[in-house]
């Protein structure tokens, strides 16, 4: 501090001295006998003009001008390098190259800067432990049926696999017995195709949603393996089975009084209600299952055909589900042999692709005794068969007219 001082004392001096030049010391006037000499007021902190009055006025010797600015100088400079030496001085970062890496590291790859998303880390994980990952990038964009829809957030392209992988292995302990009509004492096969193609009518005429009649056929059939019903209810189960439905897929289900008048009320209100109440705690509410439907929205879009296919694909589907004896294929199954029936009738080739392969986990070989079913069931539309509502329903143009075509002749038994 002192040096400071003494370092501003110089170069106060070096001012004084070039306005003044090289004046010589003047003595201060001796006050007059009994007369005090006035106060200089002095302010508390260093005033340079008092100063350089004072020292002028003192005598002072006279000093070299080259001392005095070198002094300043030097001020300066400490006080810059003091306040240098106060200041944080940040760490350099190396940034070695990858080559540099190499050489250190021999063997490792150098990570990426990006982190990889955990959506795509969980999905890899998923299908590395189920041991469906293509050894090659060109495997795997040659069976991508996903790609069109890469930015629409509802076709969840990131999970949809592992979706439909979950449902072909729950689907098993989600059907329903195909051998449950031997414990029916009073209903059959005929009656239940008559209730089928009944609730068929019903639901186009209501223009419900499709998933609706695929999880109604489901119900009836759920139910009907595990509890016994008369011939005089079967129609009340019916019904009640597609309230249930159109609750839990429509948007705006139909109301009960509807249903009533559609059944030529059959029954009461009151008793739809309670069939439906039974029908749900027989099931225990698990209404969420793989149905046909499921898997044929997949494998439709796996086939990669016009709308045409589509619909033939879809009537093969909706006659199934008359058929009692199509409950011993699983839903996975008859949704492949659809499409592949459609194929046949089509005369589309090849018949069945590598794709549909790939996204059905199904060859030829396997779906070729369902096919063949599919197709005799068509046959039999077209001809004697009592029940015609869905031959009907596509032969409207608006379905493409498709149950006008021939059945598949490559697929007769």
């Amino acid at each position: 501090m002192a040096s400071r001082r003494q370092a501003v004392a110089a170069a106060s001096d070096a001012l004084a001295q070039e306005h003044k030049g090289d004046a010589k010391p003047v003595r201060r006037p001796k006050a007059a006998a009994g007369q005090q000499p006035a106060a200089r007021p002095r302010p508390a902190l260093i005033d340079l003009s008092n100063r350089m009055s004072g020292r002028a006025a003192l005598a002072v010797p006279n000093r070299p001008k080259a001392v005095a600015v070198a002094a300043a100088d030097n001020c300066r400079k400490a006080i810059k390098k003091q306040k240098e030496n106060n200041r944080v001085k940040p760490e350099a970062v190396v940034i070695s190259s990858d080559s540099e890496n190499e050489k250190k590291n021999p063997g490792k790859r150098v990570a990426s800067w990006r982190a990889p998303l955990l959506t795509a880390i969980l999905t890899k994980c998923s299908r590395e432990s189920d041991g469906v990952i293509s050894s090659t990038k060109k495997v795997l964009a040659t069976y991508n049926i996903d790609k069109a829809d890469a930015h629409n957030e509802l076709a969840v392209v990131d999970y949809v696999e592992d979706i439909y992988r979950f449902y072909k292995s729950t689907e098993g302990s989600s059907r329903p017995l195909c051998t449950y009509m031997s414990s029916q004492t009073d209903i059959n096969e005929r009656m239940r195709a008559i209730l089928i193609d009944w609730l068929i009518e019903v639901h186009h005429r209501l223009m419900l949603m499709p998933e609706t009649l695929y999880l109604t056929v489901y119900i009836i059939d759920q139910y009907l393996s595990m509890e016994n019903v008369l011939r005089k209810e079967l129609q009340l189960v019916g019904v009640s089975a597609m309230l249930i439905s159109c609750k839990y897929e429509e948007i705006w289900a139909p109301l009960v009084k509807e249903l009533l008048v559609l059944s030529d009320n059959a029954f009461s209100r009151e008793q739809v209600l309670s069939t439906e109440k039974s029908i749900l705690n027989k099931l225990q509410w698990n209404l969420t299952v793989p149905t046909v439907y499921v898997f044929l929205l997949r494998y439709a879009k796996a086939a990669m055909g016009d709308k045409e296919l589509e619909n033939m694909a879809f009537f093969y589907a909706e006659l199934a589900l008359v058929d009692y004896s199509m409950l011993v294929y699983s839903p996975s199954v008859t949704a492949a042999a659809a499409v592949y029936t459609a194929r046949c009738t089509l005369n589309m080739s090849p018949r069945w692709s590598d794709i549909l392969e790939h996204h059905t986990g199904l060859g030829e070989s396997q779906l070729m005794q369902c096919a063949r079913r599919l197709a005799s069931l068509h046959s039999t539309a077209a001809g004697s068969s009592k029940q015609k509502v869905v031959y009907n329903k596509y032969a409207n143009p608006k379905f493409g007219a498709v149950s006008l075509y021939s059945p598949a002749k490559r697929l007769a038994i």
